[in-house]
């Protein structure tokens, strides 16, 4: 149904009055009216008010979207430069812009779907470079809403009940930058013909034909550029063609995405043209510039040079202020890195052993340095046993077993103590014996030498015998324990072991006590 002609301009007016339009019209009868044998309908007086720059309600075209009557939802915005604006900053949402006129793309006599061709420029601009989210997408829907629509991967058409019923009579082209195996997705940057549901019937990467070679060429779809990309359909040969080019370049004469399709059976009589996207964890701007649509026929060719600009000052300030950031988190990122290296290196350095050949002939287990340290916490003053000529003594816990333990710090400088240890280590590793001080191990770390031996609880006979600050007086049965104790060490060093051992330093401070009764040489 065409819409009235110029003459009747003056009975335009908002399309809130619109009741009172189609009463005023129908009862006056405009002589005019009859004379072109038209019947007013209140479809016909809608395509007066919406705005609409062409003459027929099935082809409209739109450069740039300032002033335009469209049924916006969600997210969706118009700039004041006259974009539209689907996606913004705001997370797990989406955003539909409705053509407000419905379409009847459907001959009532045969049932067949008319031709069309729609043509729209779009620009993708990525939080991130390189980095998209979720895409957009052309649809015809049957409602003008879609309601129960879920945004991220669903692109605010569908959700995860209703994805693929028949009874949804929906198709979309999308334009999908997030690849997705749910939905059988091919990359992350293809274009797909979509019915009922957002597993494609066909979809290929985005790319246009150059003529000039002969051959398609990859484009990206989150570029931040703009793009045109033409939707026609044939209604002869049941076929559905989709063309992608850069801003700049006219449409190529050969489409990259078809698929063949009677869409009778899909398209209702009322149908509505929309743009739908949504938002996920990844925040695009999502913008469409231009949009022609005509039914029968090819859509008209958008003024591209009277689109409005995009926010592309904008993107860079912000993408400078990523490229600062990154470069911040690189520099403070590689400063931690070297310290925590620095770190490591010097504590290993601090709990560093040497081990020499020797070492290999007796099996006597060697203590860790780091080990040792821990169970005398360090070796503080206030575990100090005693002071001697070979070195100091202190009691310690190793952390594993809480074992008490005595530990002997001895030097490694002198030739003269060295002798000594490697001695001590040779003769009392092999020992056995009840009345014997048990050697547990040893450690070597750089200038120092430790040995390991059982902790006394009540320390050396010198104590019992000389200290005025422990009044302990020893009765003639413990004394005689006492000797006899060390009597049967020194009668093992020096005639029960397969080698002789000669003490030659028995005295009271060297003669251990874990009790009175019990005694240690």
């Amino acid at each position: 149904m065409r819409c009235l002609p110029p003459i009747m301009n003056r009975l335009i007016v908002s399309h809130h009055n619109i009741w009172q339009i189609t009463t005023e019209l129908l009862q006056k009868k405009i002589p005019i009216l009859l004379k072109m044998e038209v019947k007013l309908s209140l479809l016909s007086v809608i395509c007066l008010l919406t705005g609409i720059t062409a003459t027929k309600y099935e082809e409209f075209t739109y450069n740039g979207f300032k002033g335009s009557e469209l049924y916006l939802d969600g997210m969706a915005e118009i700039t004041p430069s006259g974009l539209l604006r689907l996606t913004n900053t705001t997370r797990i949402q989406q955003g539909h812009a409705f053509h407000k006129v419905p379409l009847h793309l459907k001959n009532k006599s045969d049932g067949n779907v008319y031709s069309f061709s729609t043509c729209f420029v779009f620009a993708m601009i990525p939080e991130y470079p390189d980095v998209g989210g979720d895409g957009l997408a052309l649809v015809l829907s049957p409602t003008k809403g879609l309601p129960g629509a879920l945004p991220k991967q669903y692109l605010g058409l569908f959700n995860s009940t209703n994805n693929g019923n028949s009874s949804n009579h929906v198709l979309a082209i999308e334009l999908d930058t997030v690849f997705n195996m749910e939905f059988g997705d091919i990359d992350n940057n293809h274009v797909g013909i979509d019915v009922n549901g957002l597993r494609s019937k066909n979809a290929t990467t985005a790319s246009y034909f150059i003529e000039k070679i002969g051959k398609f060429e990859n484009l990206s779809l989150i570029s931040g550029k703009p793009m045109q990309v033409w939707v026609d359909y044939s209604n002869l040969e049941k076929k559905l063609n989709v063309t992608i080019s850069p801003f700049s370049v006219p449409k190529p004469s050969h489409p990259f995405l078809s698929y063949f399709i009677d869409l009778s059976s899909l398209i209702l009589d009322t149908m509505y043209i929309v743009f739908s996207s949504s938002t996920g964890s990844i925040l695009p701007s999502n913008y469409v510039l231009g949009w022609s649509f005509k039914m029968n026929g090819q859509a008209a060719a958008l003024n591209l040079s009277s689109l409005p600009s995009l926010p592309s000052a904008k993107h860079g300030r912000k993408l400078a202020s990523l490229i600062i950031w990154l470069s911040l988190g690189v520099v403070v990122f590689i400063t931690v890195t070297a310290f925590s290296i620095a770190y490591i290196i010097r504590r290993k350095a601090r709990y560093a052993e040497v081990l020499e050949e020797w070492e290999l002939d007796h099996r006597t287990h060697r203590f860790s340095y780091k080990e040792l340290f821990k169970a005398t916490k360090g070796f503080r003053e206030e575990n100090l046993l005693g002071v001697g000529g070979f070195g100091r003594v202190y009691k310690g816990k190793l952390p594993s077993s809480k074992t008490e333990i005595a530990v002997k710090r001895m030097s490694h400088d002198s030739k003269q103590g060295m002798r000594e240890f490697v001695g001590e280590i040779a003769s009392n590793s092999q020992l056995r014996h009840r009345n014997l001080v048990q050697l547990l191990g040893y450690s070597r770390r750089k200038g120092e030498l430790l040995l390991v031996h059982e902790f006394m609880s009540n320390g050396s006979l010198d104590k019992f015998l000389y200290d005025a600050n422990k009044p302990t007086s020893l009765s003639w049965s413990q004394r005689l324990k006492i000797i006899r104790g060390v009597a049967s060490g020194l009668l093992y060093l020096h005639e029960e072991w397969e080698h002789i051992v000669i003490h030659r330093d028995i005295k009271a401070s060297n003669v251990s006590m874990d009790s009175v009764d019990q005694t240690w040489v």
